[in-house]
């Protein structure tokens, strides 16, 4: 993981970008799908004094399915169209991205929501306002157990793993890709949802999202949350099978965001809003259906995520089988726009992930969660680019969401929320 990624030149850039143009949906024909005008490529926030202030820009990615936003951005220039020019750097580790983000190495980064609050609330790492521009994708993550549970000791879903844990005691290892991050609740969400704890009962670690089939390999853990398509690729290689998907779990739940330092946004307005308008246009442009399968093969380049075709394309397709003979179509699969319900920073979603670290001990008081989220979600900087691409914006920076477990989310009383589950730390 210590080999420097390969970072494509100008020349492979641009051969890449011509075959998505000539393969996929051309940018006039989005257009019109879009109900676009045809000439929309000036724009008020890339010309004149709202141009840039800084055009060069290095983002950051982890090698997941849902890079695909920053990627596609890239290749089929809309970072050119706002005036920018974007470098993808491909990062080892969520730790890395958070040091990086922290101290200017990266202008902003594919990143675990829930990161962003520790950062923002000084836990899981250095504090630092932080800045959330807009969310990348809803749904399309999993938990994945270990096919030795299944043959061994017949468990096949949560109900069978929660009643092994305590029949037969032992250190269980599940694995999550950050402390307070998405897996990591999503994982601890899950457990407590069947009856296990994750503080007490079981042992959680941290493995970068690639690394996690090859520790699986090895017996390092039972279980592992993770993003796309490392779940897949579990399956494919006949070590794991799907025991939940993240939708299960909240349907359209907020997952990565692109999110940036609270100083760079008040350093770079117009840089920002640009930014945000060319990810906006990469999600809308993904979300397309004509356009996923050329865009699942971009993405499994050995730049990117470095992964068989194959095992992206099923499940970014919402094609989902879980290693136990069940296959299903999953209306709830990865989205990255959704008519502008996808990308719209809710207040609510990063107050949910401040309850979590509450609930989790990582908080040891409850904060002023709305104030916090009104901080650090960017929704006039999103409006203004959104509204510029006439992409309708929610009225309400709140939304209403019941989980797996039959708990009702809202943001109306984040404390009372974190305070009322039943299994806690």
């Amino acid at each position: 993981m210590n080999e420097m990624p390969h970072q494509p030149g100008a020349e492979e850039c641009n051969a890449r970008r011509n075959f998505l143009k000539s393969s996929l949906l051309a940018v006039s024909a989005g257009s019109l799908l879009w109900g676009l005008p045809d000439g929309s490529h000036s724009s008020a926030w890339a010309a004149g004094s709202d141009a840039p202030e800084k055009k060069d820009l290095k983002l950051g990615f982890i090698p997941l399915t849902d890079c695909a936003p920053l990627v596609v951005a890239v290749a089929m220039g809309f970072d050119k169209k706002y005036g920018l020019n974007i470098t993808l750097s491909k990062e080892a580790s969520w730790a890395g991205i958070r040091d990086k983000l922290v101290n200017g190495e990266l202008d902003a980064a594919h990143v675990l929501y829930g990161l962003i609050y520790g950062v923002q609330m000084g836990i899981g790492g250095p504090k630092k306002d932080m800045a959330v521009l807009l969310t990348l994708n809803n749904n399309g993550q999993a938990i994945t157990l270990s096919n030795d549970l299944r043959d061994k000791k017949k468990v096949t879903d949560g109900a069978s793993l929660a009643k092994l844990i305590k029949a037969e005691p032992k250190e269980y290892t599940f694995a999550q890709t950050f402390p307070t991050g998405t897996h990591a609740m999503w994982l601890n969400y899950w457990l407590a949802s069947i009856g296990v704890n994750p503080v007490s009962e079981v042992k959680v670690i941290v493995v970068p999202p690639p690394q996690m089939v090859a520790n699986m390999k090895v017996d390092n853990m039972e279980g592992y949350c993770v993003g796309e398509p490392w779940n897949a690729r579990a399956i494919s290689e006949n070590i794991g099978f799907t025991a939940v998907t993240s939708q299960e779990i909240w349907t359209d739940h907020p997952e990565k965001v692109l999110a940036t330092t609270d100083e760079f946004t008040k350093k770079y307005p117009n840089t920002s809003r640009a930014l945000i308008m060319a990810i906006l246009e990469a999600c809308r442009f993904i979300d397309a259906t004509a356009n996923r399968k050329k865009v699942a093969a971009l993405i499994a380049e050995k730049s990117y995520v470095n992964a068989p075709v194959d095992v992206i394309e099923g499940r970014f397709l919402g094609h989902y089988e879980n290693g136990l003979g069940k296959k299903w179509e999953d209306p709830n699969y990865m989205k990255f726009f959704n008519d502008g319900k996808v990308t719209f920073p809710y207040l609510s979603d990063g107050m949910w992930f401040l309850t979590q670290h509450k609930r989790w001990g990582m908080l040891k008081t409850d904060p002023d969660y709305l104030a916090v989220a009104k901080q650090v979600n960017k929704i006039d900087l999103y409006t203004q680019a959104a509204s510029a691409l006439k992409i309708a914006v929610p009225k309400d920076p709140m939304r209403k969401s019941t989980l797996i477990d039959g708990v009702v989310w809202d943001g109306k009383d984040p404390a009372k929320y974190a305070a009322g589950f039943k299994i806690k730390a």
